[in-house]
């Protein structure tokens, strides 16, 4: 709903919107859209190699898709530390406002993901995880990389 919320504004202030994104660096979207599909990929993978019963090879990927969520993460820290700097805050202005809500509404998720997914990695590790856990982690993971398509092209390509 934000985001229709958003693109909608951004027609309302298409002058604010624009200025607004140019401060933005893309670079840090771009990186973070490689690494979160990167991710994707790796846990699709996972899940895969758990599903032909080579368990240590899922293991193996679940450790990737972490490791690239948590880049993402770190990534995001630098652009958030940038506009902080910047004095680009959620009160700046709208398009920020928004800038501020849906990529904190997704970094949150990322978080919870890559707790789920933690969980999941140890109780393979345990052997007390089956594989309707990790699909179900899995889904949550691919809908994070999901809200991040829609979300890094009208933040960063649109306006």
């Amino acid at each position: 709903m934000a985001i229709i919320a958003m693109v909608y504004c951004g027609k309302q202030e298409p002058d604010l919107f624009h200025q607004s994104r140019m401060l933005l660096n893309p670079v840090y979207g771009i990186i973070n859209t490689i690494l979160l599909l990167t991710s994707g990929f790796c846990m699709a993978i996972s899940v895969h190699y758990l599903k032909i019963s080579i368990p240590q090879k899922s293991k193996i990927l679940l450790l990737a898709t972490m490791l690239f969520g948590v880049l993402f993460l770190i990534i995001k820290t630098f652009e958030y530390n940038e506009k902080i700097n910047l004095g680009l805050d959620i009160n700046n202005n709208l398009f920020f406002t928004f800038y501020w809500l849906l990529t904190l509404f997704h970094v949150i998720h990322v978080i919870v993901g890559l707790v789920i997914l933690g969980s999941v990695y140890f109780g393979l590790r345990n052997k007390k995880t089956n594989i309707e856990d990790v699909e179900a982690s899995a889904s949550f993971w691919h809908m994070c990389d999901l809200i991040w398509l829609f979300i890094f092209p009208i933040i960063y390509l649109f306006f």
